[in-house]
């Protein structure tokens, strides 16, 4: 398939979709100050996004872009850059345009903390040329921070990463906020299956830092664990800047556990696997995405072999043409190196998707600017329904989780599918669940 009919058969599903949605027309005959678009826009709650002739559209990436956790936010800022450059159907050094407008990539840093996401979204919220955010790296930048800041201006917030199962919660979802990245709750039952299946294990302890992502994770892996049979030991606590856990892991020691199950950011997590190879040498160790990075590799050293991880499973999109054949090739043209996390794809699909809801719903004035109603555009989000991605098929539920239907793979370092990682890097297990699997 070449390249342009690739993008082509995406875009299809993507306006299909959408469309049906749209309450806006998709031209305008209005001229000068929106023409066309006036009347959509006083009708929509939020107003329009104004984009005059000539202009480009301004997208936002919040990402974790410095620090510990780089590795995780640039992988998808450079996914996002690709969707743009794509945009004419080919990865080349000319990016195409979106309705005859240049989309610009802008750059926000969530720190992966609250407070981060809190100055980045603060920061969007302030600039009404902002069409939408892909974003945030970390759970801890979304929840109840960008996803309100930004919601409550109408902004649309999607994320290539977020996992906390509260962020799509009926409890908590904010209208505007959705993901193309999976729910922990998948993701924490598929480790348990493993652990308990794969690994015979019985008994399990966990360590989870303070942030969301990771509580929920290690939360959804222990319920599964024991309802499957087996017996947690020990629930530990860290907070993600600490550096020796040594008397923790002889603690855990003390009580037992076939399995130690640590989802957090890196560098705790390289260092907790670097002090576990001494005191822990008979306890299988299982981190998950927020670990599987190039930099627990190069942290951890000898004592990452053996180690393994849980993430969407790469080795899946490997068997994607485009992806492998593709993508990939244009992301190390771009980067230099190979991807250094694992929710580029993810990224990508999110700017897709978006780009493909912007074209549904945009009015296209005769003074060649652009009115892009933002309840409009959210509507038209929401409604995306077999949208054929990198990740797989895209369908957004009225809670914001686009990605029902995932395949969580384990991978073994050294054969981790990063930067760093062994040529190797299939999974060592692989399964498939819905969120109704998990409900």
């Amino acid at each position: 398939m070449t390249k342009r009919s690739w993008l082509a058969l995406v875009s299809l599903f993507g306006v299909l979709s959408l469309v049906g949605a749209a309450c806006a027309s998709s031209s305008g005959e209005g001229s000068g100050g929106g023409g066309g678009g006036e009347d959509v826009c006083a009708a929509d709650q939020f107003g329009c996004v104004q984009i005059a002739a000539g202009a480009p559209i301004q997208l936002g990436t919040l990402q974790a872009i410095s620090g510990d956790v780089a590795s995780l936010g640039l992988d998808q800022v450079y996914g996002v850059e690709l969707a743009v450059d794509y945009l004419d159907g080919a990865f080349d050094a000319a990016p195409g345009q979106l309705l005859g407008h240049d989309v610009e990539v802008l750059r926000e840093d969530d720190l992966c903390s609250a407070e981060g996401g809190q100055a980045g979204a603060t920061a969007y919220a302030a600039n009404d040329q902002i069409v939408g955010v892909i974003g945030s790296s970390c759970s801890s930048a979304a929840l109840g921070v960008a996803d309100t800041i930004l919601g409550d201006k109408g902004i649309l917030l999607i994320s290539g990463s977020n996992t906390n199962p509260g962020l799509t919660s009926a409890e908590k979802h904010q209208p505007f906020y959705f993901r193309t990245a999976h729910n922990d709750k998948i993701q924490g039952a598929i480790v348990a299956e493993f652990a308990l299946g794969e690994l015979g294990a019985m008994t399990a302890a966990t360590i989870n830092d303070e942030s969301p992502y990771a509580d929920g994770l290690a939360a959804a892996f222990r319920d599964n664990f024991e309802a499957g049979g087996g017996t947690i030991t020990a629930v530990e606590a860290i907070n993600s800047a600490d550096t020796d856990f040594k008397s923790l892991l002889e603690s855990i020691k003390a009580k037992g556990a076939d399995v130690l199950y640590f989802p957090d950011f890196n560098p705790a997590c390289a260092l907790i696997a670097q002090q576990a190879a001494d005191i822990l040498p008979d306890t299988a160790l299982i981190g998950s995405d927020g670990c599987l990075a190039s930099t627990f590799l190069e942290t951890a050293g000898d004592a990452a072999d053996g180690v393994y991880a849980s993430s969407p499973d790469l080795s899946v999109f490997q068997t994607n043409s485009f992806y492998a054949g593709e993508f990939i090739p244009a992301y190390e043209a771009l980067v230099g190196t190979a991807p250094t996390s694992v929710f580029h794809a993810h990224a990508f699909d999110a700017a897709n998707i978006l780009f493909a809801a912007i074209q549904a719903v945009a009015v296209e004035n005769a003074d060649g600017s652009l009115s892009i109603p933002r309840t409009a555009l959210r509507d038209a989000l929401a409604a995306t329904s077999g949208y054929q991605g990198i990740t797989g098929t895209i369908t957004c539920t009225p809670l914001g989780d686009c990605a029902t239907d995932v395949t969580i793979g384990i991978f073994e370092a050294p054969g981790w599918p990063v930067e760093g990682g062994s040529a190797d890097s299939a999974s060592v297990y692989s399964s498939t669940k819905s969120l109704a699997d998990v409900a």
